[in-house]
């Protein structure tokens, strides 16, 4: 059996995230309300957690499926996770994001240009 990985395959993005310990709370709220609209409005989202480091308090792990490249840009496009990274950037430390699977090079673009480690 032959598959082809392009922008129409699955990829999984994993967030690694390192909050400020007087944020914890807020940033707790802020994820649970991301998670909320995220899963009611992009079907294209096979699975999203947020999970947090069971060894640091201030650690956190976004964990996401994504059907394809257009789910990808229609998350980043949706206006809840766009009020989720302005928010973000002002109760964390630190926020890197990995990405395991096969994206187009226009994904690629998109990513880069969100400037994240």
């Amino acid at each position: 059996m032959s598959v082809n990985f392009d922008e129409n395959t699955p990829f999984i993005l994993i967030a690694r995230i390192e909050i400020k310990p007087d944020c914890v709370d807020e940033y707790l709220t802020l994820a649970e309300e991301t998670d909320k609209i995220v899963n009611e409005t992009e079907p294209g989202m096979l699975h999203h957690t947020f999970d947090s480091d069971p060894d640091d308090f201030n650690k956190f792990v976004w964990s996401e499926v994504y059907s394809n490249d257009q789910a990808f840009i229609d998350h980043i496009n949706n206006p809840g996770v766009g009020t989720y990274l302005e928010k973000h950037g002002e109760l964390s430390l630190n926020f890197e994001v990995e990405i395991f699977g096969t994206v187009s090079e226009q994904t690629k673009e998109r990513i880069s240009s969100l400037n994240l480690p």
